[in-house]
């Protein structure tokens, strides 16, 4: 299905824009000039976690397949829920630029998401 499809492709490259802003900024700015060896790890693991679920969201779309096998539709559903986890969190965050901003971007991941996941 084609709305299926964009839903994927939107995922993915929100995912990726994520990714790529949360490199740049190192999670925040919250640390000035280098980040932290832990905040490093941990924002590499989060890039890959998110890299990973634009995978699973393509592969449920099948959009992309990860080498001979699929991703088992279950798969979807921890995306799902990360995403309305995220968008919970997002909604309570006490910085309202931060709110502005990773709210409806987290609501998007959420919706795209459980479009790909209601397939």
């Amino acid at each position: 299905m084609v709305i299926v499809a964009i839903a994927a492709i939107f995922f993915s490259i929100l995912t990726v824009i994520i990714v790529l802003f949360q490199i740049d900024l190192a999670m925040g700015g919250y640390f000035p000039g280098r980040f932290p060896w832990a905040l490093r790890l941990l924002a590499i693991s989060q890039g890959l976690l998110l890299i990973i679920f634009a995978i699973i969201v393509l592969d449920k779309a099948s959009l992309f397949r990860f080498g001979f096998f699929s991703i088992p539709s279950i798969a979807i559903w921890f995306v799902v829920a990360f995403s309305l986890l995220t968008a919970v969190l997002n909604f309570i965050d006490k910085s309202k630029k931060e709110r502005m901003v990773w709210f409806p971007t987290s609501i998007l991941l959420l919706i795209t998401s459980l479009i790909v996941a209601l397939d």
